[in-house]
């Protein structure tokens, strides 16, 4: 068992790791705030409405003075963070996050900070995590742990979740924070990068696990060999031997040490023993989006692939500098010699059966076999089988038309060149080469062959893949073109048809209509909020007048004689219901009450709003007119009216663009608002579960073209996101019926969270291909480089 002499001078070292490590981060610190400052000089220069522009300029005003601020008290905060011990009891993070499920009451702006904060860790985790999980590694062995600290500032959720609190403790507005992220987020990512590297230098040059076996990362000893194992490991106990002199650990209790199965392979009751190890990544995925939950699996997928590589190449797929393949490969793999492979249509035949697809797909292993003997060394080799595994996989995706996946299938040896000079196609699950197949590959799994064959679609993805071609020394870069490319050619061709178009413009001036009456709402708040008006015409504006302004703006422009009529109506109504003090004012509102009255009933009209409702409004206004016209308070000053009318005349330079929410929305409201034919339309706004906030970060995720099940009024239908508004407030699903169902945003987050809209690919085709290459891998591992 470890003594206490034994333990000190591992603890010193784990000390001293730390001590670099945050040293590293005080200097990464100052990297980020000149990023974030560069970043708001740059917005300055950006196009917006004039609200825009001015918040734009105030926070670049106080970021002059707070930005320093900010930076030396994230700086205090985490040196008091390493100060205080990093040993927290990994049981107790269920109880820290259950303060954001409502278990006790906590501050909206922590729990705003908390869902920043853990957005941008895991957008960095990532990045860093191959790196981090080493240093992960290397720290229990050498700290006697069972899992790094909740609170270990080596954890970059840790780190990062103390840099954005201080941001508003510094006293920047937490609504900014998104307008910085990706500025921070890629300083954080290169020098997170580097400091873990330099963590696990400098463990291993003290002989901490040198090299790290798959039973280092999952294996738990009982406690009371721990400590001689981590002891003897690290070379720190003098009373221990080499390394090589240990006693190998049976395989009887650990199914996943000697023979026992990959981990990526482990039943349930296996993966028991791992649990709390994984504490913290499983807080990580609970407080965070289904979406950003299968990102962290795909991360997985790509750190299994990655330790495979490693472990029977001997180096890692990443490289810092880029090295192109042998020459022998690099000729082989030319686009001139892969032309000569081609029939007339472009595809290797001109089969677009199933048959055809088998075919393909045995020529590819056949070439990819040839290319193989052609390569030099073992990384080429092992390259060319992963790829070469993927794409068989892919080709086997019976979902994907075979006319489509021919196409696909001449994706492999492009793919194959910038996977052997760019380790990130491997090493990263957000690579643009990736990004590109699975988004092509998402979007045609709901077609029939019939539907695909010669149209829009098939004629897209062949001139991507043309496009790819006639590029190669390009790199990643003509991937990441023709993806952008191509994400626009989806949002056009998604809405092309006659009915969707129709419904897609309905769904359009919906959230225009609703929009401008929010925006109309609040700046009629700010005009009114130090005049003297009663609460009744308060209201009446609010929720009434700004909606009826919406609908005139946006069925006859913002100019328009009626629409500067009903501006005038709200001038006039404030005016009326204030306290008339003289004989003159009182006359001037007796005569123009009648005329007033007949334009805000026309303007309710317009909402098609019931005569009944009409007329209680209409009381309720009379009601306070006659009370203000014998009120003796102080009468609104006419030059205050003046300023109002003349902000309503202009009323689209000032507003804002805040937010939405959901409102009250069916098809026949649609028809009589808009003036249009809504039939096509089914608006969803029963079912659904409340959502939580990972909830709506999910729905906002989503992604044009992707398919989905939808458990609607006792149906399961098979719809397709076929658009969604510029804020995301209405998202559009068309169907195989020929039905198109209109949700808004927060509905559809309570139908993801009930499983009554669920995703039809729960992975990405590239990851469902590179798991189902580790399998072959694993029951063939020689494959890899023969």
């Amino acid at each position: 068992m470890a003594t206490q002499s034994s333990m000190l001078p591992r603890l010193q070292l784990g000390k001293v790791v730390r001590e670099n490590f945050l040293v590293e981060l005080f200097q990464s610190m100052e990297e980020v705030a000149s990023a974030v400052q560069s970043r708001l000089t740059e917005m300055l220069d950006e196009a917006g409405n004039l609200r825009d522009s001015q918040m734009r300029r105030d926070l670049w005003m106080d970021y002059k003075t707070a930005g320093r601020v900010w930076v030396e008290k994230t700086n205090k905060e985490w040196r008091a963070n390493l100060q205080q011990g990093n040993a927290q009891p990994l049981a107790s993070l269920s109880t820290n996050f259950s303060e954001l499920n409502g278990l006790s009451l906590v501050d909206t702006g922590v729990v705003e900070n908390r869902i920043l904060a853990s957005r941008l860790a895991l957008a960095i985790n990532e990045k860093v995590l191959p790196e981090f999980d080493d240093v992960r590694v290397r720290l229990k062995a050498l700290e006697n742990l069972e899992d790094l600290g909740a609170k270990d500032l080596m954890r970059s959720e840790v780190l990062v979740r103390i840099l954005v609190e201080q941001w508003t403790v510094a006293g920047l507005p937490s609504e900014a924070w998104p307008l910085v992220n990706a500025a921070a987020e890629r300083v954080l990512v290169q020098r997170l990068l580097v400091a873990y590297r330099n963590a696990n230098a400098l463990l291993t040059s003290k002989g901490v696990l040198p090299v790290i076996t798959l039973k280092d990362r999952v294996k738990v000893a009982p406690r009371g060999m721990q400590g001689v194992r981590d002891s003897a490991r690290t070379g720190l106990d003098s009373r221990s031997g080499p390394q090589s002199q240990l006693p190998k650990a049976t395989t009887a209790s650990n199914p996943l040490s000697g023979t026992g199965q990959p981990f990526w392979r482990t039943s349930a009751s296996d993966r028991n023993g791992l649990a709390a190890s994984a504490a913290d990544e499983t807080r990580m995925m609970t407080a965070a989006s289904p979406m950003a939950r299968a990102r962290s699996r795909a991360q997985g997928v790509i750190g299994q692939i990655r330790r495979l590589f490693v472990g029977s190449v001997g180096s890692d797929f990443s490289k810092t500098v880029v090295t192109p393949p042998s020459s022998a490969l690099a000729h082989a793999l030319a686009p001139q010699q892969m032309a000569q492979m081609y029939a007339t249509g472009g595809t290797l035949y001109q089969d677009f059966t199933p048959r055809g697809v088998a075919r393909v797909a045995d020529d590819l292993r056949e070439r990819s076999v040839e290319l193989k003997k052609k390569a030099e060394t073992k990384a080429e080799k092992a390259t060319i089988e992963i790829v070469a595994l993927m794409f068989q996989a892919i080709l086997a995706e019976e979902r994907i038309p075979p006319g489509i996946r021919v196409w696909f299938a001449r994706l492999q040896m492009p793919v194959l060149r910038v996977a052997l000079e760019d380790g990130d196609f491997l090493g990263s699950s957000d690579h643009p080469a990736r990004a590109l197949i699975d988004r092509m590959g998402s979007c045609v799994m709901g077609f029939d062959a019939s539907d695909v064959k010669a149209s829009a679609m098939e004629a897209e993805i062949k001139r991507v893949v043309q496009v790819i071609e006639q590029y190669p020394e390009t790199g990643r870069k003509v991937y990441q073109i023709v993806y952008d490319e191509f994400q626009k050619f989806l949002g056009k061709f998604l809405t092309e048809k006659g009915v969707t178009q129709k419904v897609v413009s309905v769904a359009q001036q919906v959230e225009q209509k609703e929009t401008l009456a929010i925006q109309n709402t609040i700046e009629m708040r700010n005009m009114l909020k130090d005049l003297p008006v009663r609460d009744e015409i308060r209201d009446f504006l609010f929720k009434v007048w700004a909606e009826v302004l919406a609908v005139c703006v946006l069925r006859k422009g913002a100019r328009h004689a009626d629409t500067l009529a009903l501006k005038a109506c709200a001038t006039d109504l404030v005016w009326a219901a204030s306290a008339k003090p003289n004989r003159a004012d009182r006359t001037r509102v007796i005569q123009d009450l009648p005329n007033l009255l007949v334009r805000l009933r026309a303007g309710m009209s317009m909402l098609a709003m019931a005569p009944s409702e009409q007329e209680h409004h209409v009381k309720i206004i009379s009601d306070t007119l006659a009370d203000a016209f014998l009120s003796k308070t102080q009468a609104i000053p006419q030059a205050k009216i003046d300023a109002m009318a003349r902000r309503l005349a202009s009323l689209e330079d000032f507003v804002s663009e805040d937010g939405m929410g959901d409102i009250p929305l069916d098809s026949e409201s649609l028809e009589m608002m808009l003036g249009m034919d809504a039939s096509t339309i089914e608006v969803v706004s029963i079912g659904g579960s409340k959502p939580t906030a990972p909830m709506l970060a999910w729905a906002a995720e989503l992604q044009l073209g992707a398919w989905f099940a939808l458990d609607y009024k006792q149906q399961v239908l098979n719809v397709q996101l076929a658009w969604r508004s510029e804020r995301k407030h209405l998202n559009l699903f068309a169907s195989t019926s020929g039905t198109s169902f209109l949700l808004q945003g927060g509905r559809l987050a309570g139908y993801l969270q009930a499983g009554l809209l669920v995703p039809q690919e729960e992975e990405s085709l590239t990851v469902r291909a590179t798991r189902d290459a580790l399998a072959k891998l694993e029951a063939n591992p020689e494959r890899l480089l023969s």
